[in-house]
């Protein structure tokens, strides 16, 4: 007989696939959402977030996953690089999206929704829907459309105005830097560059609805939520009770210290450049080129993508871009432009200006430019001092 059941079912479902009538969930399906913890890997440190349905009657448990990308180098760089990074909704056997969770020792937590025969067949109705081939691609957005921003809109489509989410359980707002940082070790290089490319748009604060493009906010907003006023989530369980093995945080793997050695480097160079009245010509190259790339690769974020978080990314004062251009001259021998010495008088105000930026958080940096800003204004002051002293003689 059970059998026979998933026979049915699975003709039903090819009937509506082929376009013809929905398969309908019986009285005893249930649909929850699953929030899974967070990963190893920097595309799983935010955890994850999805649909279950299963119904007993027709053999069915399925995970429907709004987080399916096409990992497929270089195509996935390109339009991650360019915004234009394409998800889809995919669906599984529950016990296959499991599997990767428990290989990876990551936890995962089930809310059952309390809803009716009809509210069940419509939310499946709309995820099927969602599933056939021509609706199940969107454009992803990391902050606005993602897999756990999908579970409050889908939630939010099938089932209306009914659905009330309360929102005071969130006393205190984050900004959405916050909200990342709350996932990332702030000595990585991970959180390192995503300050790095990242604009001052997302150190505004968020609000509660914002807050749910982590899965963990949906977890707990669903549990402060309510339908015709009646809780949504008629009971939470523990599908997983893992913890994910932590690598550890190795300071010398860290950015900071490496930052700080080119610091300690620097001065070192520049006092002997100082006392020697000469000028290091490779390091300057050096500071110079990495400076204008890392310049032009945050114009590029901000003007020439479809991202909406790179906008208004004043990191640029620092890392800037025409520092690339000068860098060519250092590598030559060739005389300098006699606009040089204004240019090294512009450079450490640019770096002032970022320190105010920073000051009345207009934009909140990556503590880790500390050093890097000593650096470059070490370096810069003792250029201008040099062009300084050589155009008196």
């Amino acid at each position: 007989m059970k059998h026979l059941r998933k026979i049915l079912f699975l003709l039903a479902l090819a009937n509506a696939l082929a376009g013809f009538s929905q398969p309908q969930l019986s009285d005893k399906a249930q649909i929850s959402v699953l929030s899974c913890g967070a990963g190893s890997d920097l595309y799983t440190t935010f955890g994850h977030s999805a649909f279950r349905v299963q119904d007993a009657d027709l053999g069915i448990d399925v995970v429907y996953n709004y987080g399916t990308f096409n990992f497929d180098p270089p195509g996935f760089y390109v339009d991650f690089a360019r915004g234009k990074l394409i998800y889809r909704l995919s669906r599984q056997r529950l016990d296959n999206f499991l599997f990767d969770y428990e290989m990876e020792n990551r936890w995962v937590k089930e809310q059952l929704l309390d809803l009716t025969t009809t509210e069940k067949n419509a939310l499946f109705q709309f995820l099927e829907n969602n599933y056939s081939p021509e609706n199940r691609e969107y454009q992803y957005d990391f902050f606005y459309d993602n897999c756990a921003s999908k579970i409050r809109d889908v939630l939010q489509e099938v089932l209306g105005n009914r659905l009330v989410f309360d929102e005071s359980y969130l006393e205190n707002p984050y900004t959405f830097r916050e909200l990342i940082h709350q996932n990332l070790s702030t000595n990585s290089w991970s959180a390192f560059g995503i300050d790095l490319a990242l604009g001052c748009v997302i150190d505004k604060k968020a609000s509660a609805s914002e807050h749910l493009f982590l899965p963990n906010y949906v977890l707990l907003q669903l549990g402060h939520a309510s339908l015709d006023q009646r809780p949504l989530v008629l009971r939470q369980r523990t599908v997983l009770d893992k913890a994910p093995l932590k690598n550890g945080d190795y300071f010398l793997s860290g950015p900071l210290f490496w930052f700080i050695l080119l610091l300690l480097f620097v001065i070192v160079i520049s006092y002997i450049d100082y006392r020697n009245n000469v000028r290091s010509r490779w390091l300057d190259f050096f500071l110079f080129f990495l400076t204008g790339i890392i310049g032009i690769l945050i114009c590029f974020l901000w003007f020439l993508t479809d991202h909406t978080a790179t906008v208004g990314n004043f990191n640029i004062l620092w890392a800037f871009p025409g520092n690339l251009v000068l860098a060519f001259y250092f590598a030559k021998h060739k005389p300098f432009p006699s606009w040089i010495p204004k240019y090294f008088l512009v450079l450490p105000a640019l770096l002032v200006l970022t320190l105010f930026i920073w000051v009345i958080k207009f934009q909140v940096f990556s503590v880790l430019i500390i050093p890097l800003l000593l650096t470059l204004g070490l370096r810069y002051l003792l250029l201008a001092h040099q062009f300084h002293v050589s155009k008196k003689k």
